[in-house]
């Protein structure tokens, strides 16, 4: 007994167009290059979930950095110096606390310093 395909091989098709959804020219249309794509994007967006990771940090530091010369001290100085005092607050609470309250980061500095 022979066996049709074509049921299979129609959802297959399926799940590739509805995830090119949105993508142009034969990305779209033709099921071979709208293969290549998903395979592409899944990758890229494995890839990017991790840079934006590391891009979040720069950014972070960035922040420390500049919140921490305006009280008078360097980044490196700043990490030490809470290492030293046993604060343990994060990277990204340390620049937001730069950036929208730079009266506790100057307490947070002045704390790392002693």
């Amino acid at each position: 007994m022979r066996v049709k395909r074509g049921v299979t091989t129609h959802a297959k098709h399926q799940k590739i167009r509805k995830a090119t959804k949105g993508m142009q020219k034969h990305r779209r249309s033709s099921i071979k290059h709208g293969k290549q794509a998903v395979t592409k994007s899944l990758q890229y967006a494995y890839r990017d979930r991790r840079n934006r990771k590391r891009t979040f940090r720069q950014l972070w530091n960035a922040r420390i950095n500049a919140g921490a010369r305006q009280n008078g001290t360097t980044y490196s100085l700043l990490i030490a110096g809470l290492k030293k005092a046993n604060i343990t607050l994060d990277r990204k609470v340390l620049a937001e606390l730069a950036v929208s309250e730079p009266k506790a980061f100057t307490e947070v500095v002045k704390a790392s310093k002693k």
